[in-house]
């Protein structure tokens, strides 16, 4: 008779062997549910979830700008959800769940990164960082400059408890800026033992920027990564420097593997070049239990070149 059963990939062909999500993108189910949400990621097959604030300890001027947004967003938890540090990897531990990273800000790491590193070696992460650079930080190529030396001070500091700095780009500082683009200025100007970075495939491709082309031109700086997809290619319409920018494109955003995005290359350049996470992530999903599934079916059985 036919033999149907699953043939296994070829030798030049590896599969990703751990997959995790990015929490932005299921808020409103861990506000509701936080233990039995990371139960149901559990449940599916995902092994690693990335968190992100603000939390507790993070500074005032965060919380009441996040106090500020939580009406448009529809929701306000964040961080831990009401639990410790402690009971948060006791809950991950239970689940067979590891969390590698977090997000937090850059006023709370040059504030109050000892409250930081604590909560990071109690839940277990190796990254710590921020999902986006201040606007007021960077008007100017100089203006990068400084932030590369911030990042690279406070990953000395970090580096000490054993913690890398994380930096996770967004869509600005792809495009060129007084003959330097800046993104590759703040790859080349950081420390690697201090400072890792995150790439976000999506909004790397909404900056018109070649996901492929910066993990082979800055092999091993890549050490995480926000898998999304697209419907269709668009890109900011400007430099991609506000959220006015940003918050037009989050309709475009699509379940792993359903957009029109060359995942599998990515990824394949992705693992060829250092990057040991892999996130999904699509910000607040609109049917978060038909994304966790289709992304998981999709991101765990993607064939990847070796």
């Amino acid at each position: 008779c036919e033999n149907t059963s699953p043939q296994p990939a070829e030798a030049s062909e590896v599969m990703l062997d751990r997959v995790g999500v990015g929490l932005f993108t299921i808020p409103l189910l861990l506000e509701q549910d936080f233990t039995g949400t990371l139960k149901k990621l559990a449940d599916i097959g995902y092994k690693e979830v990335e968190l992100y604030g603000p939390y507790e300890y993070t500074a005032q001027e965060t919380k009441d700008a996040w106090a500020g947004l939580t009406g448009q967003l529809g929701f306000s938890g964040s961080g831990y959800f009401g639990h410790t540090p402690k009971e948060v990897r006791a809950i991950l531990d239970d689940l067979g769940l590891t969390s590698p990273s977090m997000h937090t800000d850059l006023i709370t790491l040059q504030t109050n990164l000892d409250a930081v590193i604590e909560a990071a070696q109690v839940i277990g992460h190796k990254y710590a960082g921020i999902p986006a650079i201040p606007e007021p930080e960077r008007p100017d190529l100089d203006g990068y400059k400084r932030v590369a030396d911030q990042f690279n001070e406070i990953g000395m500091k970090m580096s000490e408890a054993g913690i890398k700095l994380l930096y996770h780009n967004h869509g600005y500082g792809l495009s060129e800026t007084e003959g330097e683009i800046p993104f590759k200025m703040l790859l080349n100007r950081t420390e690697p033992d201090y400072v890792a970075m995150e790439m976000d495939i999506y909004w790397m491709t909404a900056g018109r920027a070649d996901s492929v082309a910066y993990l082979e031109e800055f092999p091993g700086r890549f050490k995480l990564m926000h898998v999304k997809d697209m419907t269709e290619i668009v890109h900011f319409e400007g430099d991609g420097s506000t959220p006015m920018e940003w918050m037009p494109l989050f309709q475009y955003m699509a379940d792993a593997g359903d957009g029109v995005l060359d995942l599998a290359s990515i990824l394949s350049a992705a693992r060829r070049n250092g990057v040991d996470h892999y996130y999904l992530e699509r910000d607040m999903a609109a049917d978060p239990d038909t994304t966790l599934q289709n992304s998981y079916d999709y991101l765990s059985t993607v064939k990847l070149a070796a």
